[in-house]
């Protein structure tokens, strides 16, 4: 039986279920970290450090933006050279931190922290990924999570836009940035409303996949190692074997999925 896809409610009350004191109590700061350190293996496992070294690691401020920075952290580790592009701050404490533990390991952020504000034009910040972008080999968006709702705001419709035009490998996570979590890519690009068609070529899912990444066509990895057998039997999860001590399964490509893949 194949790995289910679920809704965005579904995927919301999985989380809250992990992060219950009643349930099974994992703190953000754990799911964050074992997030991220997926994320770092699928782009490693897809991008060796000897052809693609440079990765822009492109955040957004919420919790999808704090896996990209657990993961800029490991990248670093792995002998990569990651850096930070935060075109707006996240503003919760648990954000803070692991901005703080990446600039003590020297990666660096564009734009610099002295502006990676509210007070930073568009202009600046687009300016700031356009120069970043002529230098990096890969990029891993981490920019919107499934919570994400349109329409995409500014400065992120330029954001994405140039990170398309790059023609640069990119690895997603959990949903390619500006997809609807349910209904998937926009349909049609409206340049004046941000709405860009983001394409990437390896996608991380995270826990489960869901619905909005069925029609995905590239490589397709789940990181998910962290769910506890109970919680996968209650909701019918379908979970793959994680092989060996890996903490991502690559999951079949669209051609080759069960036809019975169902909606939770």
């Amino acid at each position: 039986m194949s790995v289910r896809y679920l809704t965005a409610r579904l995927a919301q009350q999985i989380d809250e279920e992990l992060m219950s004191s009643a349930a099974y109590a994992f703190s953000l700061d754990q799911l964050m970290e074992l997030a991220g350190l997926a994320c770092a293996q699928t782009l490693a496992k897809v991008y060796d450090v000897r052809t693609h070294p440079r990765v822009l690691v492109c955040c957004g401020p919420g919790n999808q933006g704090g896996d990209g920075l657990v993961a800029a952290r490991h990248l670093g580790m792995f002998g990569y050279q990651p850096r930070v592009f935060i075109p707006k701050l996240g503003s919760k404490d648990i954000y803070q931190r692991l901005k703080t533990q990446c600039d003590m390991m020297q990666i660096p952020s564009i734009p610099p922290s002295s502006f990676s504000s509210s007070s930073a034009s568009n202009s600046e910040t687009t300016d700031a990924l356009e120069e970043a972008l002529l230098t990096s080999d890969v990029i891993l968006d981490a920019i919107f999570g499934f919570s994400f709702k349109p329409p995409v705001r500014a400065p992120f419709g330029d954001v994405l836009k140039l990170v398309r035009d790059s023609r640069l490998p990119v690895v997603s996570v959990d949903v390619p940035s500006g997809w609807d979590v349910e209904a998937g890519p926009p349909q049609s690009e409206d340049q004046k409303d941000g709405v860009v068609r983001l394409e990437p070529d390896v996608l991380l899912s995270l826990t489960a996949p869901k619905m909005g990444v069925k029609s995905f066509k590239g490589r397709h990895f789940l990181g998910g190692r962290f769910v506890p057998r109970t919680l996968e039997e209650k909701y019918r999860l379908n979970l793959p074997a994680y092989p060996g001590f890996e903490q991502i399964v690559e999951l079949p490509r669209l051609s080759e999925k069960d036809p019975g893949d169902q909606k939770l």
